[in-house]
């Protein structure tokens, strides 16, 4: 775990934990030591569009799988 002054082992570490792939970690990082840090803020919000677009296609996979279990009971039991 990144000391809490480390910026960059915690910057490093919370775009490992929030999916980012090997090579937008590798831009990020670069657009940090360059001091670019406005750069990365449409990286990121790209990113979260992902991850949203991602909980909303789980959240159509329940629904179907709701719909189903509803079916079977409602016809099966």
């Amino acid at each position: 775990m990144s000391e809490a002054s480390d910026t960059m082992g915690i910057l490093h570490q919370n775009l490992i934990d929030a999916g980012c792939s090997e090579d937008l970690i590798r831009t990020c990082m670069e657009f940090a030591k360059e001091n670019k840090w406005n750069c990365l803020l449409p990286l990121l919000s790209k990113q979260r569009i992902h991850l949203l677009d991602s909980v909303h296609d789980g959240q159509r996979q329940i629904d179907c799988l709701d719909f189903l279990v509803y079916t079977i009971n409602k016809k099966h039991i």
